[in-house]
Parts: C-alpha cells; structure tokens; sequence
C-alpha cells in the first residue's frame, strides 16, 4: 500500500515469521496526560519484547501509517494536544490534511492487516453503548471485527458500554469469543460480567488460528483476559458510577465521541486514580499475552 511506513524492525520480523503484535495508539494521545501516557506505551512495547515479540505501534504522521514508532514519535503524539482520534473511515482525511492521526481499535486492525500483522494488544474494545435503541451508537470497532483477520486481545468490553449487547452483536457478526484461561467474559475494569464463554489455552487458540488462516475466513479472533485479580475494581462501585455519570452526560446532552472520555474521566476522579492503575496493569497483561500468544502460532 502506498501509505504504508514499516519500521525496519518490524519489516525485519514480518520477512523472517516472527511475532509481530500491533498497538493502538488513541492510548497514548486520548487515553492518559503526559507524561503517564509516554511511559506505558514504552512500558507495553518492554513487555512484548520481553515475552520474544517484536512491538508494532500503529499511528498516522507525516501523510503515512506508520506500523511501528520510535521513541521520539511515542514521545511527539504524548505531547501533542491536537492529534486526531482517528477511526477507519477518518484514515483518508487524516492523511490528506497531513495530520497527525492516533488510531483505533478499528483503524489499528485495518493497518494491522495490510502489513500482514496477525496479533494485536489493546485494553478494552468498543462496543454497544447504553440507551443504544435511542442513540444507535455503536462503536466502528465491532463492524472492524467482522471482517479484519486479525486476533485481538483484550481485557473485553469497556465497563462503560452494554457489554451483554455488545458481545451478542460479536456473536451475530460471526465474531468469535474465547477466553484465555477464563471461562466467564471480563468486563475491563471487572474479572467477571457473568457471561459464559469458552475457555482455551495458547496452543488451543494458536492452532485455530492456522485452520482459520487455511480456511480463508476473514473476520476477528477475540481473546479476552481478566484483568489481573489484585487490580480489579469493585463491581458495585463501577456500576453506580457508569449509572451517575450516563445521567450526567444526558442531562449536559454530551453525546458521540465525546461520552467516552467523559465517563472515563468521571471513574478516574471517583476512584481517585485506582482506574488508572487498572488501566495500566489490564493493557500490559493483554500485551503480554499476545505476544504469548504470537510466539505460539509462529513455532
């Protein structure tokens, strides 16, 4: 592709089949001040390598998607105050106005794809929003999931969305769920939504995912793990403030992209930061086991 930027060390992987797993990068920019957000970028690509994996942050600079960034470039979209939250049908703007673009879940699997990255780490997924049969408001995130091959590991559905809903759309979209030694669905924040899935271990998940590639089916492979038992929330607290905040965002008539990162910024100031502490161990566990997970289906 003609906007496609590889970073020689991800080149270098992809050319030799070695483990490659892709980042978002509205984590950096949207997700937390700096310099927090610098530090666990940094912080998840040291996990990767570590577990024999080669990192791949995905972001937009320079009229490029750039699959895989440099420090400094980590260093320029933490700082900036500008970069655009981009999504899959944003790419072509953003690159034509030579912006400097934070990707997605749905823009990261689609450039994820074209560099022939399978594996991909993020902290939760977009999804279903509440009060849904009035908004219609439906993350671009699922309909990305029903027809990029690439596997996705999360910690499941931000706790902010209708997780019930969102993982019955996966299921009507052909979207298959599996959780990595869990068989109850985590919701971000929380270990256990109360939904039933099937539990697999690496070699499990590896090896349906070569059948997959034999078969030619071209949709998402979810993979989602709890977050780690000593950083979970608590449940009741995490419900009554998605319940206060929602209504907060109704009567201020806060809507689109905008709900998100107010009802995340509500948790945050409720919380009094331990949401931040468990976005910091959920993205790094995830990240983790991709690259796992990577190393597994390229023995």
């Amino acid at each position: 592709m003609e906007f496609l930027k590889i970073k020689e060390e991800v080149q270098r992987a992809l050319n030799a089949g070695k483990p490659v797993v892709a980042l978002e990068s509205t984590i950096i920019s949207h997700g937390f001040p700096y310099p927090q957000n610098v530090e666990l970028a940094v912080k998840v690509e040291e996990t990767i390598r570590e577990q024999g994996a080669v990192p791949a942050t995905i972001a937009i600079m320079d009229g490029n998607i750039k699959i895989g960034l440099t420090t400094d470039e980590i260093e320029r979209l933490g700082k900036s105050r500008d970069a655009f939250k981009t999504s899959i049908h944003d790419i072509p703007r953003v690159l034509a106005g030579r912006k400097d673009g934070a990707t997605t879940v749905a823009a990261t699997m689609f450039a994820a794809e074209q560099a022939g990255i399978r594996f991909f780490a993020t902290g939760g997924l977009g999804g279903v929003h509440y009060g849904v049969d009035e908004t219609f408001d439906i993350s671009a995130d699922l309909l990305a999931l029903a027809k990029t091959k690439v596997c996705i590991v999360s910690a499941g559905v931000k706790s902010i969305l209708d997780i019930p809903k969102t993982v019955e759309y996966l299921e009507t979209a052909g979207v298959p769920i599996y959780g990595y030694e869990t068989d109850r669905y985590p919701g971000f924040y929380i270990r256990d939504t109360g939904i039933t899935i099937e539990k697999l271990d690496k070699y499990s998940i590896a090896e349906l995912l070569k059948v997959q590639d034999k078969l030619n089916l071209n949709h998402a492979v979810s993979v989602v793990v709890p977050i780690p038992e000593e950083d979970e929330l608590d449940a009741e607290l995490i419900d009554k403030v998605i319940k206060e905040a929602l209504q907060e965002a109704k009567d201020k008539h806060i809507s689109g992209k905008e709900v998100t990162p107010f009802l995340l910024s509500k948790i945050k100031d409720i919380t009094e930061g331990s949401s931040v502490k468990a976005n910091f161990s959920l993205m790094i566990n995830n990240a983790k086991t991709a690259a796992q997970l990577a190393k597994e289906y390229y023995q």
